[in-house]
């Protein structure tokens, strides 16, 4: 598993950190029951704040997306599965949407506001 982030992008570090894992779970590269690097490897490897690798592991146990547990760490979440069966339908709405000149921040809106 590679976490990624983009120093110079104007994401918040944590968001970067919390995407990139999304990312690996909605490609399938990260299922249930697999483990993260504890948040001090990926603080260090990435040299970032121990606490921005812990914020980014809340948002995904928020999302239900990772489970953390005190003496097991962070692990993919059985609830993620969903998300990996998703990724088709997504790539697809997201072409659909791009071939009708919807662009990504339209489509993100008119998602969260269905959501609602």
């Amino acid at each position: 598993m590679l976490i990624r982030i983009d120093a110079d992008s104007s994401r918040p570090l944590f968001e970067q950190v919390a995407s990139s894992v999304r990312g690996d779970i909605l490609a399938g590269r990260l299922g249930p029951g697999d483990r993260l690097p504890t948040a001090r490897e990926v603080a260090e490897a990435l040299e970032i704040n121990l606490h921005t690798v812990l914020r980014a592991y809340q948002q995904l146990r928020d999302e239900r997306l990772i489970d953390l547990r005190r003496g097991r760490g962070a692990v993919v979440a059985a609830s993620a599965a969903p998300l990996a069966e998703l990724a088709g339908d997504i790539a697809d709405l997201v072409r659909r949407a791009s071939s009708l000149g919807i662009s990504p921040t339209t489509l993100a809106a008119i998602i969260t506001e269905t959501d609602s």
